[in-house]
């Protein structure tokens, strides 16, 4: 069942088209991923599927219901925007404050808390929070109420290593407890650890879209990397030569990497060189990051 179906949608600012045709659906219970540089798109379609922006053509539904009702609504936590928490109220003041203007979530604001580990800090004011505790407190006031689907937009911008790893794990313990994740981001790492389901926008345009395993696996590129050491390095360059399936050999500081065809297994690598006297010692497949397979989609460029 998809969450959310967006259907041909198009904005124009302008001469600036914004989105252009863009069309896919949002399985339940995925973290999904709307991964683009800056400026590709992502929040102008987050903008219309709730209801903020009205596109130029095209249409959207949320639980094959078209626009977004008030009871849709209920359903949805939104964080489009850092909300604009009060400095000297506390973090329990400001959900108060939230629950009231949303008109749901008045007794949940212990549990919301509880979820974002600052039950503790509740009595805290919010000008004394760090930056990954302010936005975990911004995600507890899209919980009011227990919405079945979370919609965040570049959830982890600005935050330093430590609020990005805490932010991560918020949103996977989410996903675990039943919720529908849209996410839109423009770190690619951040997609890759989180995402079950990713579409890559580039100038408005949808570029690909599919599981985050499927979009790896479906390259122009049809090689795949092995690193490979042993003791004796040139007795294993010289029996690595003899192997059917390797396209190149790059000399590295421990051994080699090998780029090979993609069909070649490492088992299969491992078996040649013990066949041949030379025990392992390291042999390591390196799967395709998806860096790599935007750079790939995208280019290299960027569209700033």
């Amino acid at each position: 069942m998809s969450v959310l179906s967006v259907q041909q949608l198009t904005k124009h600012y302008g001469a600036i088209r914004a989105l252009d045709n863009v069309s896919f659906d949002v399985p339940q219970g995925s973290v999904f991923g709307i991964l683009g540089p800056n400026g590709s798109g992502k929040t102008t379609l987050l903008g219309i599927s709730m209801d903020i922006i009205k596109p130029t053509s095209g249409q959207f539904f949320w639980m094959g219901q078209p626009g977004t009702s008030e009871q849709q609504r209920r359903q949805i936590g939104t964080l489009l925007e850092t909300p604009n928490f009060y400095p000297y109220l506390s973090g329990y003041r400001n959900l108060e404050i939230v629950a009231a203007i949303k008109g749901r979530g008045q007794n949940d604001i212990d549990r919301v808390l509880q979820i974002v580990n600052l039950h503790q800090r509740k009595d805290s004011k919010f000008a004394t929070f760090s930056l990954g505790m302010k936005q975990r407190l911004a995600i507890a006031s899209t919980l009011l109420g227990d919405p079945d689907i979370l919609v965040f937009d570049e959830p982890t911008n600005g935050l330093d290593p430590a609020g990005i790893a805490e932010i991560r794990t918020l949103i996977k313990q989410l996903n675990q407890q039943g919720k529908t994740i849209i996410m839109a981001s423009h770190i690619l790492d951040e997609v890759e650890r989180v995402c079950s389901h990713v579409a890559i926008i580039q100038k408005g345009i949808l570029k690909t879209i599919g599981t985050v395993h499927d979009v790896l696996s479906t390259s122009v590129d049809s090689t795949v990397s092995v690193e490979v050491s042993a003791e004796d390095i040139n007795s294993l360059k010289t029996v690595l030569s003899s192997f059917a399936g390797i396209r190149e050999i790059h000399t590295t500081a421990t051994g080699f990497t090998l780029i090979c065809e993609d069909s070649v297994k490492a088992t299969a690598i491992n078996q040649h060189c013990f066949n041949n006297g030379i025990v392992l010692e390291q042999l390591n497949l390196k799967k395709k990051s998806l860096e790599t397979r935007f750079l790939e989609i995208t280019g290299t460029k960027s569209d700033r």
